[in-house]
């Protein structure tokens, strides 16, 4: 038996228990089907997964007062104890990492090679957050000529978190790790496309300690479980990590209850490669940027900017490389790229291949669904584009990439800007006084110079423009999920202003 059967053979293992229970919420440490069920299928070959929990908005109210009711104990719990437990989370994690990780494949179509380091980062986000735990409530001392003044920061309450089908394991312990460190209980509800790995993290997570109702999981649809969720007056913030115009609409529904709101949206995100880089660095980071994770990434590099007198010989290398790209099923060790989501993604990347010829630009790779089941595509480089065209504005969230040539640095800098979005942005130079000039007018909320994304738990992570608000990583997501409080002491008897005397 190949290493790709036997894979494939412990997925189906992996899956035999949510297959025959179905993908169940869970709210106060009970199971619940909700008000119905819908199917989840592999984006593979079209096969029936499992049958998941369908939440309606009594199921998420359900939900959201567990969450209440468990709320005072789990924020009244010392640092110390919410970092043993979350420790013990990240134990279980890496237990079972591999089931994570095969689950995921079918789930997702994300290739394995990528899927088994994502479910070890979920187990880094635990500890990282863990480890802050016993000190995110700690403040400042900020004393006046009459008064000792004091902050400290306290649990928000309740939150909902909203995770999307594009890594959603690691992802879902990203934005849920941090608010269990801060104090806060959750409600979370992942994407439709992709549940498995959400019920199991859920199961985990009870299983290593943490109390009934401080995590609550419910499935289904935006329109009635997530705007539910948007709308309940117990949820005090909305974590969201999707499209842009999803999280407009989640803007909307929660400005009514004045909920805090916290977006990881879409990008269009420059690599920008001038004649002075490192160019076989440079094509290596451009080509996993957008080629990895079958391009369904925010951070993902999906417009090359080269300086036009590299431009040919760059190009020529480049698409080398991604005619070479293996796609294939996602549990071959061999595969790097692996099926979209689901069929309605796959005619969406498809629609851009039209697109791009219609606007003038060059098919120079790719450009065409793979025949057979499953929802697979040619990595596709388009060349010859211009910025102002469709397949350079819009995000086509697949392993697309269009080439644009540039001048100058002012030309890659306008060039660079000239979109929507402003998530992240890369640079290739080995001048440091020009990469200081370019980072400092690029519009974008993380920059690397000379590297690919390169995440370091510490540091913020967010975008600006309609990428948008609000940053995760270290002390910043403690500011999302906590209230600052303020108090003030006498030191002495100051003269109070006497009325009515």
């Amino acid at each position: 038996m190949s290493e790709r059967d036997s894979n494939i053979a412990k997925a189906q293992a992996y899956l035999k228990p949510l297959a025959a229970k179905g993908v169940l919420n869970r709210i106060g440490g009970q199971d619940s089907q909700g008000a119905g069920w819908f199917d989840s299928a592999s984006p593979i070959d079209g096969t029936h997964l499992a049958k998941v929990a369908r939440s309606d908005a009594d199921e998420v109210d359900r939900a959201a007062k567990a969450a209440k009711a468990a709320f005072p104990a789990w924020r009244d719990m010392g640092g110390k104890e919410r970092k043993a437990i979350m420790h013990a989370i990240a134990d279980a994690i890496v237990a079972r990492a591999e089931e994570i990780a095969f689950l995921e494949c079918l789930d997702t179509g994300q290739a394995l090679r990528f899927m088994s380091k994502a479910a070890l980062r979920g187990a880094e986000n635990f500890r990282y957050f863990a480890d802050l735990a016993p000190s995110a409530r700690d403040g400042k001392n900020l004393p006046s000529p009459t008064l000792m003044n004091v902050t400290t920061r306290l649990p928000i309450g309740p939150v909902g978190v909203i995770t999307p089908w594009n890594t959603p394991f690691m992802l879902s312990t990203w934005k849920i790790a941090p608010a269990l460190a801060a104090g806060c209980t959750v409600v979370h509800k992942p994407a439709e496309l992709s549940p498995l790995t959400a019920r199991l993290l859920c199961e985990i997570a009870e299983g290593a300690g943490l109390p009934p109702g401080v995590w609550n999981l419910v499935n289904g649809f935006g329109e009635d479980a997530g705007r539910a969720l948007t709308e309940h007056p117990d949820i005090k913030a909305i974590a969201f990590v999707g499209e842009s115009r999803t999280g407009s609409m989640i803007m909307r529904q929660g400005s009514e209850t004045l909920k805090r709101v916290h977006f990881e949206l879409g990008g269009k995100n420059p690599c920008i490669v001038f004649d002075d880089a490192d160019l076989d660095r440079a094509l290596d980071a451009a080509i996993f940027m957008i080629y990895s994770l079958n391009g369904e990434r925010c951070t993902s590099s999906s417009r090359l900017l080269v300086q036009s007198n590299i431009h040919d010989a760059f190009v020529e290398k480049l698409a080398a490389r991604v005619a070479n790209l293996k796609v294939g099923h996602p549990l071959d060790p061999a595969t790097e790229i692996g099926p979209l989501i689901a069929p309605e993604h796959l005619a969406k990347v498809c629609s851009y291949f039209d697109i791009a010829k219609a606007d003038g630009a060059r098919v120079h790779v790719g450009g065409q669904a793979i025949d057979g089941p499953g929802c697979y595509v040619q990595p596709t480089l388009f060349t010859g584009a211009t910025n102002d065209m469709r397949i350079a504005q819009e995000e086509i969230f697949g392993p697309v990439l269009t080439v644009i040539p540039f001048h100058n640095e002012a030309d890659a800098i306008s060039k660079a800007n000239g979109v929507e979005y402003g998530l992240t942005a890369y640079v290739w130079t080995n001048d440091l006084s020009r990469a200081l000039r370019v980072n400092s007018q690029l519009e974008a909320g993380m920059m690397w110079v000379n590297s690919e994304n390169v995440r370091h738990l510490p540091t913020p992570f967010g975008g600006v423009k309609a990428s948008g608000m609000g940053r995760d990583g270290g002390d910043w997501s403690f500011e999302f999920y906590m209230e600052q409080k303020h108090i003030g002491f006498a030191l002495g008897d100051h003269k109070i202003p006497r009325l009515g005397a």
